[in-house]
């Protein structure tokens, strides 16, 4: 598919924006013959969440999923990327500063109490809140009142003028906080929650399409079982009776699961089968540009990788890995060398940064590079990038490990987790000793969010605990800059900084490769390669 650009316009500083933007998305047509039930259960794929259902706690994919589907945030993201109102009926700021949000009326929580102004503001205080600690706390940074030293249960920047409307003042003008707001982190929490957050994650009173089926919906390490939400009445109605997510340990088990008819829909093919999928599918497959983004990344505490060795030895690193080969030999062209830290279907990307030489295989370079090093710290000991073997990428961490190893010289070989939330857990906690693999996959469609929450200090994704005064400092800059063009070239500033640093290293840019079966129809893959399940319907 022709690759496309998802861009936001600018917010009508006097009155809410229509955020308008452009992508491309897949959409299955009537594959299976037949009437549809409005009554069958969609079955999918996914991983186990690595915490409980509370949304500003939740920063991975398994959970974010979940999220998704059972509740409604202010706005929602269409396939193409494109903002639209659920929960709320307007946005309004005449300076990108100060904004008045007001929310229809007539929505519910599946306990049967209404959806008000202060459910919102509650759930972000309690996100924003050190004390809580929670990972999605960074999202409220720009808010008045927001501290990271400092347990702030009520944020200065959050006023409730009445059942239906809340007012939020930025500390800083950000242009683009309207269509941040559709990520999960600024979802609503009903009261009950706060009387018992940790019932809340383990089985959660929503306000989505979806609910849980029961109290026993949740099967750990298996799956999890949504029913249709009937007390739901926003835009994102479904057309099907629920959705099961079951969490496959491998790629190989869930594609085997479709192509035996026992999973409806998967969004991950197995790398071994990427050069036959679509022969075996037979119309039934997708393979489009989306905004997921590889890498890996090693913290700055490890031995030999801090300081001027470190820098020497991150870009000898990098140099050393031959992308063009690996997206050619391991996934059959279905990946794109990666130039910067974003995404080319985002509006402001660049493949000709200052510094992205760094991304290209230069063996000779890197020899050097990493020679200079040694007269520094002579290096000593195994290269290792830690992995989940759930999640299909043995391979690619096996052939970027040959990379690095054949080409410096050195020990170097991939370190498997068995699980996702296994691997997690030693990053979150920053128990881990070795390299892991990181990656990205957009909250909202624009440039800041794969810098911001990744690269910015005390960031709520900065997994590897980067720090660079200058680089936040344009971040900020574009942040709040009201010319779209001007805070994107702000941004691409802000990545040539870390081109230099390297705190991660950009790998690959990731289509998404999925499927579905005979019995399903109205298939379609969005801008964050996540399928619209509401839409699914089956025969």
């Amino acid at each position: 598919m022709k690759r496309s650009r998802i861009g936001y316009g600018l917010i009508a500083l006097a009155a809410a924006g229509a955020l308008a933007l452009s992508g491309c998305s897949s959409s299955g047509g009537n594959s299976g013959g037949g009437e549809a039930d409005s009554a069958a259960i969609i079955t999918t794929n996914g991983s186990e969440p690595q915490n409980p259902l509370i949304a500003t706690n939740t920063n991975e994919v398994g959970g974010g999923k979940i999220l998704d589907l059972i509740f409604a945030g202010l706005v929602y993201y269409d396939a193409e990327g494109a903002a639209h109102n659920d929960i709320a009926e307007s946005i309004e700021s005449d300076d990108a500063t100060n904004y008045t949000i007001k929310i229809r009326d007539d929505a519910t929580f599946t306990d049967g109490t209404p959806v008000k102004a202060e459910n919102f503001v509650k759930a972000w205080n309690y996100g924003a809140n050190a004390e809580n600690t929670q990972l999605n706390s960074y999202f409220f940074e720009d808010i008045e009142g927001f501290s990271y030293e400092e347990n702030v249960a009520e944020l200065s920047g959050l006023k409730v003028v009445d059942d239906t409307t809340f007012t939020v003042k930025l500390n800083k003008a950000a242009s683009d906080f309207p269509l941040r707001l559709g990520y999960s982190a600024f979802y609503p929490l009903p009261d009950s929650a706060f009387d018992d957050m940790d019932a809340q994650g383990e089985n959660p009173v929503v306000n989505g399409p979806y609910k849980l089926a029961g109290d026993d919906a949740w099967q750990h390490d298996e799956q999890i079982e949504l029913v249709v939400n009937e007390d739901y009445n926003g835009p994102r109605v479904p057309q099907n009776g629920g959705v099961t997510i079951k969490f496959y340990a491998t790629q190989d088990a869930s594609y085997s699961d479709l192509l035996g008819g026992n999973v409806d829909v998967i969004d991950q093919i197995p790398e071994t089968q990427l050069a036959n999928f679509e022969s075996d599918l037979d119309g039934r497959s997708v393979n489009q540009p989306a905004a997921i983004f590889q890498s890996f990344t090693i913290p700055e505490r490890l031995e030999h990788f801090s300081g001027d060795e470190g820098k020497l030895r991150r870009q000898a690193i990098s140099m050393s890995i031959n992308r063009e080969q690996i997206t050619d030999k391991i996934f059959e062209g279905t990946r794109t060398p990666a130039s910067d830290f974003t995404s080319p279907v985002i509006d402001g990307w660049s493949d000709s940064l200052e510094g992205a030489d760094v991304l290209a295989y230069n063996p000779d370079e890197a020899k050097k590079l990493w020679a200079e090093a040694d007269a520094i710290s002579p290096w000593s000991g195994t290269f290792e990038i830690a992995y989940n073997s759930d999640g299909g990428h043995q391979a690619w961490v096996d052939a970027t490990t040959n990379s690095i190893a054949s080409t410096l010289g050195i020990d170097a070989a991939g370190k498997a987790y068995p699980k996702f939330d296994v691997l997690r857990e030693e990053v979150t906690n920053r128990t881990i000793q070795t390299a892991f693999r990181t990656g990205w996959q957009a909250d909202y469609p624009g440039l800041f969010n794969f810098l911001g929450p990744l690269y910015a200090t005390n960031a709520s994704s900065n997994d590897g605990d980067y720090s660079n005064p200058e680089f936040d400092k344009l971040l900020q800059e574009g942040s709040v800059d009201t010319d779209i063009a001007s805070a994107n070239e702000k941004f691409q500033q802000a990545q040539e900084i870390l081109l230099e640093d390297l705190p991660a290293f950009p790998l690959w840019y990731s289509n998404v490769n999925g499927g579905y079966g005979e019995n399903v129809q109205n298939v379609e893959f969005g801008w964050n390669s996540v399928p619209l399940y509401y839409e699914i319907t089956k025969n």
